[in-house]
């Protein structure tokens, strides 16, 4: 745990960059899907990778509840999904546009459809704790040091660290090997701290749904969830 008191406050919110949420049409994803949807995504969306602020949430259904748990065979398990999930790209808000080709698309993930239902904008919201579900580290780094390497990028950024929470490590596979992570809570905040954290995200990989942060209620849950490193 990584924790400091001392921030400061900037009223000015900038609002360029945008989550767009789509409703799907899906029973079941592989739990792992991050390569599959991303490759999917960039296939119709190809301007994707050229914007450096562009993100590609992954999927989440009920199992994962607040984030922190999931599923734990990322080579048999589905994650099974309720008619409220949805799908989101965060993307700059001059792409808005290009981002809605995607409705009305049948993406292909691994044997599974997921057909793109229409699309509603959410500005990124200056909440007081955010999460990362994946941010890349390495399988062999102490928690301790990825805190510290967290809190050091954060400082790059321009976000006053606060309170940093480390929560559990997935592994994502691609064809070029696998990719390490950790779940991320930062804690406490200001305004301009938390549009800018989501606006510029941390880490590599945003494109398979690494670094990319979305609003928690606090800090509690995820204190108390037992067996967790």
């Amino acid at each position: 745990m990584f924790w400091d008191d001392d921030t400061e406050i900037d009223p000015h919110l900038p609002d360029d960059i945008i989550d767009v949420s789509y409703r799907i049409d899906c029973r079941c994803l592989p739990l792992d899907h991050a390569h599959a949807l991303s490759s999917a995504v960039l296939a119709a969306l190809p301007w994707m990778s050229e914007e450096p602020a562009a993100g590609v949430h992954l999927i989440h259904g009920a199992e994962s509840g607040n984030g922190w748990y999931r599923p734990q065979d990322p080579e048999h398990d589905l994650l099974h999904l309720s008619r409220r999930a949805r799908f989101r790209l965060r993307v700059p808000r001059t792409r808005l546009e290009d981002a809605r080709a995607l409705v009305g698309q049948a993406l292909r993930l691994e044997g599974h459809e997921l057909l793109i239902g229409e699309a509603g904008v959410l500005p990124l919201q200056p909440l007081p704790a955010l999460m990362a579900r994946y941010v890349v580290s390495t399988p062999d780094e102490a928690e301790a040091d990825f805190l510290a390497r967290a809190a050091g990028a954060l400082r790059e950024l321009g976000v006053p660290v606060t309170k940093l929470l480390c929560g559990r490590e997935h592994v994502l596979r691609t064809p070029d090997g696998e990719v390490h992570t950790r779940s991320l809570m930062v804690a406490d905040l200001d305004p301009h701290g938390s549009v800018e954290l989501q606006r510029q995200g941390l880490g590599p990989m945003r494109l398979m749904g690494c670094g990319l942060f979305i609003g928690h209620k606090d800090v509690a849950p995820v204190q108390r969830v037992p067996g967790e490193s």
